[in-house]
């Protein structure tokens, strides 16, 4: 569905008692969506320890890696664990599965969890942009350049029935396209090299394959990670990764879902003054492995200014951005809306 991992659509959720289900167990009650999981370090304080599960894209991270390299959680009583898992959908079926205690995911899961019956609470936000990019392959980069030239061409998504096959239909109607004859091609999580290599006309990517796309010859057609493609073609903040919790435990963890918002929102400030080299030097020693630091120290500071808010207190017309969305391309049931799964007391400006 997302950048963080393929969707839904193949993911069967079933919601189990959190309490019969054991940390030594989390794999089997994830099941087949969760990756053996690397566990950044947590603090070592006395009391319980709080499992944050969390997908493994890049860019995603900053937030909870910086807050956890900080000390923020620990300063606010917290022995928190981040279970890095893989992909979006991943986190969410792993919290309503009552595997771990807390799911860093997009809010496009959130809603997509919900519309199936399932009780979750999105209550912290820390990212305030999708990480999505329409990229252009280097052999059509003469030959498409605006939407309309996407009639009839190839565009390669993650997974199919995609959020963003939903951006792509609504703007290409704004644009007085036709989306109806654009042809879709699943390409699944290795995108970068089909689109490079020619093999589908323009593809939604992430970074750092944007900047290899157009080191390549290639080039963005949009950039949601801008504010100003944002701005325009979504028309404002479009709610991404931030914190849930099983909607059913909401109230006994207020507390500590106060503390946790306190820890992260110390985390994106911190985020905006340290040097991209510092926040690199953050990332736990197996999101590093094989990265190009360089290149991922100068996306971080491209982009960290447009996509991380400097709090976590949650848009609500972002949010609603999201619904209608899904509602478009028939990912969530009418009825399901936004407000139904936020708490907007635990995080306030």
């Amino acid at each position: 569905m997302d950048c963080c991992g393929n969707g839904f659509a193949d993911v069967e959720l079933v919601a189990v008692e959190p309490t019969k289900v054991g940390r030594r167990h989390m794999l089997r009650a994830a099941a087949p969506a969760l990756a053996a999981p690397f566990v950044a370090g947590s603090a070592q304080a006395a009391g319980k320890v709080l499992q944050l599960g969390f997908c493994s894209q890049l860019l995603c991270a900053p937030p909870y890696v910086v807050a956890q390299a900080g000390g923020f959680f620990k300063a606010e009583g917290l022995d928190v664990e981040i279970v890095n898992l893989r992909g979006s959908p991943a986190v969410m079926q792993a919290l309503v599965g009552g595997a771990i205690d807390y799911g860093a995911s997009t809010f496009d899961d959130v809603l997509v969890a919900t519309s199936r019956g399932l009780s979750v609470t999105r209550f912290l936000s820390t990212a305030k942009l999708p990480l999505f990019a329409l990229a252009v392959a280097p052999k059509m980069a003469s030959e498409i350049n605006e939407l309309k030239d996407l009639e009839g061409r190839t565009v390669g998504v993650v997974a199919p029935g995609s959020a963003s096959e939903g951006w792509l239909r609504a703007m290409m109607k704004k644009a007085g396209a036709d989306g109806a004859k654009v042809h879709y091609a699943t390409l699944g999580p290795n995108i970068l090299e089909p689109l490079r290599q020619g093999q589908v006309d323009a593809a939604w990517i992430n970074e750092p394959s944007l900047t290899l796309v157009v080191r390549a010859g290639g080039k963005a057609l949009v950039n949601f990670m801008e504010t100003d493609d944002a701005n325009r073609l979504l028309g404002g903040r479009y709610e991404f990764m931030g914190v849930s919790v099983r909607k059913a435990e909401a109230g006994q963890r207020r507390d500590e879902m106060v503390a946790l918002g306190r820890a992260l929102t110390k985390g994106l400030v911190e985020l905006q003054r340290m040097t991209p080299a510092e926040a690199v030097r953050a990332l736990p020693a197996p999101l590093r492995a094989g990265l190009d630091i360089p290149l991922t120290e100068e996306v971080l500071g491209r982009y960290r200014a447009a996509l991380f808010p400097l709090n976590t207190v949650i848009d609500p017309a972002a949010c609603d951005r999201v619904a209608e969305t899904l509602k478009f391309i028939g990912l969530i049931k009418p009825e399901i809306t936004a407000e139904q799964v936020l708490d907007l007391t635990i995080a306030t400006a």
